[in-house]
């Protein structure tokens, strides 16, 4: 079985009578038993504690530690979602015996009927690749509504490598998606590092009829342009999927990644992004991935990547 329940004593905190952190207001699911109560906005949380993609793609090992760690640092933070809304933490996909195929399987399914059951579905990563498993899941669910789905991606690599021997990794899920979706496929990648993506993936993001903004251009006195570019790309989408790579955020930020930058974007930065995009009321779904215990210092990794979920689910559920 690819699937572990959640762990409860992982959502702490501060005690009070009321609900005033996120730790009192999350349920933990056992078996997937996803809750269709459709009168209550709620987030319904997945980890991926898998590293088999990004073993795959020759990266560094710990992401399968990430997912408990974000619940740690969710669990802490003051709520402030609809007094109604509730958090449904699902709890792990993992991967059995380098079975990476069988748990994105799981994960696809486990989105769809997030959406189906109108959760606002929060994934926890694990490698990238999640990317993969994650994205069908939601074209799964927009296909028969004729709706098109735009992939907002923040991460310093495009993720546009191509599989190895057929079998896919963190390195390949956007790539995979394309060719999966020929005429459905809108990818807005932001925050590309040229020194980590040869000239080949530029061609490949050409092809794939991907667009991008490198580091360079992605920075705040650049604002209006980047809000442009992103305004363009909402409105030639129906829904947006957004996926948070925390190594596209500077090192000295985030620390515990696979693949750590010392140039990638600041957090404040990011959640201004994170903020428009919700503006949007298109915003449908989000991970965060390739968060690495391994190598964080003091925690810091896993408490931007839980305020990351935090404000976009504050955001897109509170209209606050």
């Amino acid at each position: 079985m690819s699937h572990q329940n959640p762990n409860p004593s992982l959502w702490s905190g501060r005690k009070s009578e009321t609900i005033e952190y996120w730790h009192q207001a999350t349920i933990s699911v056992n078996d997937l038993k996803v809750d269709n109560n459709e009168e209550t906005p709620k987030v319904g949380i997945l980890g991926y504690a898998g590293e088999e993609g990004v073993k795959r793609n020759q990266g560094r090992l710990g992401t399968a530690e990430a997912p408990n760690a974000i619940r740690k640092n969710l669990g802490t933070l003051a709520f402030h979602l609809p007094e109604k809304s509730r958090i449904f933490d699902y709890g792990d996909v993992t991967t059995q015996n380098g079975d990476l195929e069988s748990s994105h399987e799981l994960i696809t399914e486990t989105v769809f009927n997030l959406l189906e059951t109108k959760h606002f579905p929060i994934l926890l990563g694990g490698g990238h690749d999640l990317a993969l498993a994650h994205g069908r899941g939601v074209y799964k669910y927009l296909a028969p509504k004729n709706q098109k789905l735009g992939i907002i991606n923040l991460d310093a690599h495009f993720d546009l490598r191509p599989t190895l021997d057929g079998k896919g990794h963190s390195g390949s899920p956007f790539l995979q998606l394309a060719q999966e979706n020929p005429h459905a496929f809108q990818y807005l990648c932001l925050g590309i590092q040229r020194s980590v993506n040869p000239k080949s993936l530029f061609a490949t993001a050409d092809k794939v009829g991907a667009k991008w903004m490198v580091m360079e251009d992605f920075r705040m006195n650049n604002w209006e342009v980047i809000q442009e570019k992103i305004l363009w790309f909402l409105d030639s989408v129906n829904k947006v999927y957004l996926t948070v790579d925390m190594d596209g955020f500077a090192s000295a930020f985030a620390p515990g990644v696979s693949a750590p930058s010392p140039m990638g974007f600041r957090p404040e930065f990011a959640f201004k992004v994170f903020e428009l995009l919700a503006s949007s009321k298109k915003l449908i779904s989000l991970d965060v991935v390739e968060m690495n215990p391994s190598f964080d210092h003091d925690q810091a990794t896993a408490r931007l990547a839980a305020r990351c979920a935090e404000y976009v689910a504050r955001k897109v559920l509170g209209k606050v």
